[in-house]
């Protein structure tokens, strides 16, 4: 059997979900404790994702793939748009993937606030549809 090695731990056979969280957090060099302030979890939260005792509810996966810049589909499988090879990027300053990370955690938060602003305007339309008593 082949041994794993830091290049294949989080290959789709050998993985699970919470190798492949472990995986996307460290390439964007993020620790557990900024990822869970990020999502608005405790760190025990991200502890138990990653040890595969607990799995996030869809819409903190949603923000997990935002902020690691990883698909859903291969945080879940394995399949599709997992992190970047390090060696096949050119390294960027701590600064600047800070700046990265925050970006996509904005992105990650303006969909999840739209979505709140479509579920808020289809209650004032379903409210505004009622008949006066």
């Amino acid at each position: 059997m082949e041994s794993l090695s830091e290049n294949n731990y989080y290959a789709n056979d050998n993985a699970t979900f919470g190798d492949r969280i472990y995986a996307a957090r460290v390439a964007v060099g993020l620790s557990q404790s900024a990822l869970a302030i990020r999502l608005g979890v405790q760190l025990k939260t991200v502890k138990k994702w990653e040890e595969d005792i607990t799995e996030p509810r869809a819409n903190k996966l949603q923000m997990i793939s935002g902020l690691l810049n990883i698909s859903i589909t291969w945080l879940l499988i394995g399949e599709g748009i997992g992190p970047q090879d390090p060696e096949s990027t050119m390294p960027i300053s701590a600064d600047l993937n800070e700046i990265l990370v925050e970006l996509r955690h904005t992105k990650s938060e303006l969909l999840r606030l739209t979505k709140n602003l479509d579920v808020i305007d289809k209650k004032l339309r379903k409210l505004g549809n009622k008949p006066s008593e």
